[in-house]
């Protein structure tokens, strides 16, 4: 049975005081085994005492204990975190049953794959804010798309991925078979042609570390993102005939409010949040369509939240809106623990991750 509001709150994760979360830590010593903080954990636990330093601490905490306590992991990812090489550590949390699921823009998506295949023509440019529009030209002419300080090699990523996942599309087109966008990307990871083709370990790669574990997954809005527009170019071509052969967002709805259903029937969903965006806004509203669009009272609210951002704050905005405001939406609970890291996300997230995974 999943836990109620009231089973939540008497189980609710309140930071303690460093004294006594030691004391808590040598208590349980027997159980955490070898889970004993490495390098990493230890540097943090020793430097990060105040402001949004501590605040990365407690999130993290909150993380581990919520797991403890038998809770799952539900994570959105937006941005570009995947051209950031998220994967580094993101794969291992992957690995080790720290995430349960993922909600990730269909940029995220396919930069994860266009990374895997051609990372060696990659260019990074150190000097991206004194860029002038002359530089953003001859960038373009190299047919080099920018992402910050990193140029995504449009032939020997894009266009080699349309190639392959083009087959893929027209396939299950012919065999009137429709697919999500995600699921047509697991195929393709599984291809020996494709894996001949990867420039770095596999092991630094999220979403085949998804793949294996064959992980749920929801893409809202996929047609924004590369891949989406060439899909809609076949679709206009007719290489593709049925514009319905790549499944898309009520449907993405529909199969997460059958996951969040199941699997709380027996564990508390936490929600980690990687910026903001639809990846983050998407699925957290599957609460309270189910609560109050199908009148399902009884659904669980999310049990943890957490949202590393660099918004600012603001009640006019999704991304930038505190927690408590989602109160309001019967999104989160008064004792759902809530917290937001307001930082760069490719810099904090790496390092709670690690704070996780005790490294």
């Amino acid at each position: 049975m999943y836990l109620s509001d009231r089973s939540r709150c008497a189980l609710r994760f309140e930071t303690p005081p460093r004294a006594q979360l030691a004391t808590w830590e040598r208590k349980h010593s027997k159980i955490l085994g070898n889970m004993s903080p490495g390098p990493i954990s230890s540097f943090i636990k020793h430097h990060f005492r105040h402001f949004n330093a501590a605040t990365l601490v407690e999130a993290a905490e909150g993380y581990k204990e919520h797991l403890r306590q038998g809770g799952k992991m539900f994570l959105t990812m937006a941005g570009a975190m995947s051209t950031a090489e998220i994967g580094v550590s993101l794969a291992e949390m992957i690995r080790q049953d720290k995430v349960h699921g993922i909600s990730c823009t269909g940029a995220n998506l396919e930069e994860d794959v266009f990374n895997l295949v051609a990372h060696d023509f990659y260019e990074r440019v150190p000097h991206w804010r004194d860029l002038k529009p002359e530089d953003e030209q001859a960038l373009l002419d190299r047919h080099m798309n920018r992402v910050t300080d990193t140029c995504i090699p449009e032939h020997e990523a894009m266009r080699r991925i349309e190639g392959m996942i083009l087959n893929e599309w027209m396939a299950a087109d012919q065999q009137r078979e429709p697919r999500f966008p995600h699921e047509f990307f697991y195929r393709i990871l599984k291809s020996t042609d494709l894996q001949k083709s990867f420039q770095v370990d596999v092991k630094d790669s999220w979403l085949y570390a998804a793949m294996q574990r064959n992980l749920p997954m929801f893409v809202p809005g996929w047609e924004d993102s590369t891949l989406g527009n060439m899909y809609a170019g076949h679709c206009i071509s007719g290489d593709v005939k049925n514009v319905h052969t790549v499944r898309t967002g009520i449907e993405y709805m529909t199969a997460l409010a059958d996951w969040y259903t199941k699997t709380t029937a027996g564990a508390s969903i936490g929600f980690f949040q990687i910026g903001g965006g639809i990846a983050g806004d998407f699925p957290i509203c599957v609460v309270p369509m189910l609560r109050q669009d199908l009148e399902r009272e009884d659904t669980p609210l999310w049990g943890y939240f957490c949202q590393i951002s660099d918004s600012t704050t603001s009640y006019g905005s999704y991304s930038g809106a505190i927690p408590n405001e989602k109160i309001t939406w019967e999104k989160l609970s008064i004792h759902t623990p809530k917290y937001v890291i307001e930082s760069d996300a490719s810099i904090v997230a790496p390092l709670m991750f690690a704070y996780v995974l005790d490294q």
